[in-house]
């Protein structure tokens, strides 16, 4: 009976991945995070080459690894990785803020640009409220705190904004909506870094603010207040940026738990010490439920033994609450650990059987990596391979957003192959938020199967109008098709085929 129940798994999860395989579409993101140096630049002060060099083999390795979105963080702490008339040069490019890069480049554009080609999104990422990360930061001379101290507080060992106060709502949506009217940015990321995680003992000293914004709330409904201040500034920052660019999305990606159902009737069977609505005043379920957000990704960085908080019983939870938006799970390949105390970090078998599980869930659309260093972690290249060859090993579009738009881009014209590269013609439209933005290679034989059902005969997603083999062009019919700036497909263009 055990061995037939062994053999029943098996063939359950090798249909399950050959299922997988055929859903062209999936969020394949990873983080890619800048403060403390964590995965870009590999240190501060490196020359301009050097940073450019990693972004490459950065891009380079997650592009063969599957991944189709990267989530970089472009505001780590009030400061930017980018050139900004509101806020200094990051210190975790040159070591200091307020410095730019030597000799001068845009970084933002540089990573936009180069995953772009790569037929790769590129979603910045914001923390809103961190000002310092650590009190013995030193901030530059023309950092807005320097010039309105009263925009923010001090708690633990870093400083952040007073998420109440009605100038830090407007200088948010500034610096969000300078960025969106200037890059070719896909998406608007924040993170679980709303209110601060809270320090035992120690009191969010926002009293004063709430004494002087408090409205309605003051003086009993501190709490409410405070969820009002977060719902304020999503609300805010989502109607502004659909107005500078109708197309860019925006995302977020909490706190794993929203509440336990100690808490409240539909938070999930969990025990966790922290929760988005009670500690971090996020109510993020209702952002997506009132279409100010166009995705999460939830922040599953557990085992599924877990106590307090069971991966499997999450996903299934965060799985009834997509509101018809995209709804992503983030996984955790930093865990993997051969030393770890639980058994199942110890090996990636485990985390893969994470991902077995996302895809069998209706809702849940994709995945992202905390963080893209352990991509490069040399006890994880077996998983990276495995990866690549079973759980990634046909391109992936992202899924669409038709509550945005959902007509079709116009489809390639004159597919012609010289010598070894495919080439196509950029179909022309006056509608931006219809401009191809990516391609689609399809290769099938002939007879050729059905083109757009099987993910198989993806060859390839690019930003180019062009790709190049290392020898000759395989053998076989291709075809070719366009993709918006919200991932709509179009028609395919005339078949080629190539003997």
């Amino acid at each position: 009976m055990k061995k037939n129940l062994s053999l029943l798994f098996i063939l359950l999860f090798q249909l399950n991945v050959s299922l997988a395989q055929t859903n062209k579409r999936e969020f394949r993101g990873v983080w890619v995070s800048t403060v403390a140096n964590i995965d870009w630049p590999s240190r501060p002060g490196l020359n301009t080459l050097d940073q450019q060099q990693e972004i490459i083999r950065i891009l380079d390795n997650h592009k063969v690894t599957g991944i189709n979105a990267i989530i970089l963080q472009i505001r780590p702490a009030s400061d930017a990785i980018y050139p900004s008339t509101l806020e200094p040069w990051s210190r975790y490019l040159s070591g200091i803020q307020g410095k730019a890069p030597v000799p001068f480049y845009d970084p933002l554009e540089f990573w936009i640009n180069e995953a772009h080609k790569r037929g790769m999104e590129l979603h910045a990422w914001f923390n809103p409220y961190r000002i310092k990360q650590n009190l013995k930061d030193s901030l530059s001379p023309d950092h807005i705190y320097f010039k309105n101290p009263y925009m923010g507080w001090e708690y633990g060992n870093r400083i952040y904004f007073e998420p109440g106060h009605p100038e830090v709502w407007q200088f948010l949506v500034n610096v969000v909506t300078d960025v969106v009217s200037r890059y070719d940015v896909d998406a608007i990321h924040f993170d679980d870094y709303f209110y601060p995680y809270k320090i035992k003992d120690t009191e969010i000293p926002d009293a004063e603010a709430f004494e002087t914004f408090g409205g309605d709330f003051f003086p009993d409904k501190r709490e409410a207040w405070r969820r009002h201040n977060v719902d304020t500034i999503i609300q805010q920052l989502s109607l502004a940026i659909k107005e500078t660019k109708p197309w860019v999305k925006f995302g977020i990606s909490p706190f794993g738990v929203w509440r336990n159902r100690t808490e409240d009737p539909i938070g999930s069977e969990t025990k966790a010490g922290t929760t988005n609505y009670d500690a971090l005043y996020a109510d993020i379920i209702k952002w997506q439920q009132k279409g100010w957000i166009d995705y999460i990704i939830p922040q599953l960085y557990w085992r599924d033994d877990h106590p307090v908080a069971d991966f499997s019983t999450l996903a299934y939870w965060w799985n009834d609450f997509s509101y018809g938006r995209g709804m992503y799970i983030g996984l955790a390949p930093y865990r993997i650990d051969k030393k770890s105390k639980h058994h199942m970090w110890r090996k990636h078998k485990f985390f893969l059987q994470q991902i077995d599980l996302l895809r069998e869930l209706e809702d849940i659309e994709g995945i992202a990596f905390f963080s893209s260093k352990h991509f490069f972690r040399k006890d994880l290249q077996r998983m990276n391979k495995k990866l690549q060859k079973t759980y990634f090993q046909y391109p992936a579009i992202v899924p669409a957003m038709p509550w945005i738009n959902n007509e079709a881009p116009p489809a390639p014209e004159q597919i012609q192959a010289h010598q070894n590269t495919l080439t196509w013609n950029v179909p022309i439209t006056k509608n931006e938020m219809n401009r191809p933005r990516f391609y689609v290679v399809y290769h099938y034989p002939n007879p050729p199967e059905r083109p757009l059902k099987y993910t198989r005969q993806v060859l390839t997603i690019t930003g180019e109008n062009h790709i190049t083999f290392n020898h000759e062009i395989p053998a076989g019919m291709y075809r070719v098709s366009s993709l918006d700036r919200l991932n709509n497909e179009s028609q395919l263009s005339s078949p080629l085929v190539v003997e």
